[in-house]
Formats: structure tokens, C-alpha cells, sequence
């Protein structure tokens, strides 16, 4: 029983994560303002990292676990040189 119950809840979470990347993919390509399209390429980052972790736990490999943490390492980095670039025009001084 708790072993469907976990895997109709992770079709589910699969499902709506795939719907808000769809979202937010939509926010940059509609986004008026770079903010708004920065800040809907954070959300996509983290919906794609959190698609992969769920992959992984209804998986059980590990690898996914690897990459979801290569994404947010990523994301970040590329979210602080975008806010930056922002807020100065340049991002290396």
C-alpha cells in the first residue's frame, strides 16, 4: 500500500514541477522587465534540480542526486553574475 501511494506521489509531484518549469520558461521568453525573466530563470533552475531529485528517489540512483546538486551550484553562480551585471553593467570589475 505506502509503496503506491509513494509512487502516484511522486507522478504527481513530477507532473506539477514540469508544469511550473513550463511556467517559468513562459515568464522568460513573455518577461517586460531582465528581472522578471532573472527571476523566472531562478525558478526554472530550481524546478529542474527538484525534477531530478524526485527522479531520484523513485529511481534510487544516485547520480541524479549529483547533478540536481551540480544544477544549484550552477544556478546560483549564474543568478549572482546576472543580478550583478544588473544592478553595475559589468560583472567582472
Amino acid at each position: 500500500m505506502s509503496a503506491a501511494i509513494l509512487g502516484w506521489s511522486l507522478l504527481l509531484a513530477q507532473i506539477f514541477l514540469a508544469l511550473a518549469m513550463a511556467i517559468a520558461a513562459w515568464r522568460i521568453m513573455r518577461g517586460p522587465r531582465a528581472q522578471d525573466r532573472v527571476l523566472a530563470m531562478d525558478a526554472l533552475y530550481v524546478n529542474g534540480m527538484l525534477l531530478l531529485l524526485v527522479l531520484g528517489i523513485g529511481t534510487g540512483r544516485t547520480l541524479y542526486f549529483e547533478i540536481s546538486l551540480a544544477i544549484g551550484l550552477l544556478g546560483f553562480v549564474a543568478t549572482v553574475a546576472l543580478a550583478k551585471f544588473l544592478m553595475r553593467g559589468e560583472v567582472i570589475e
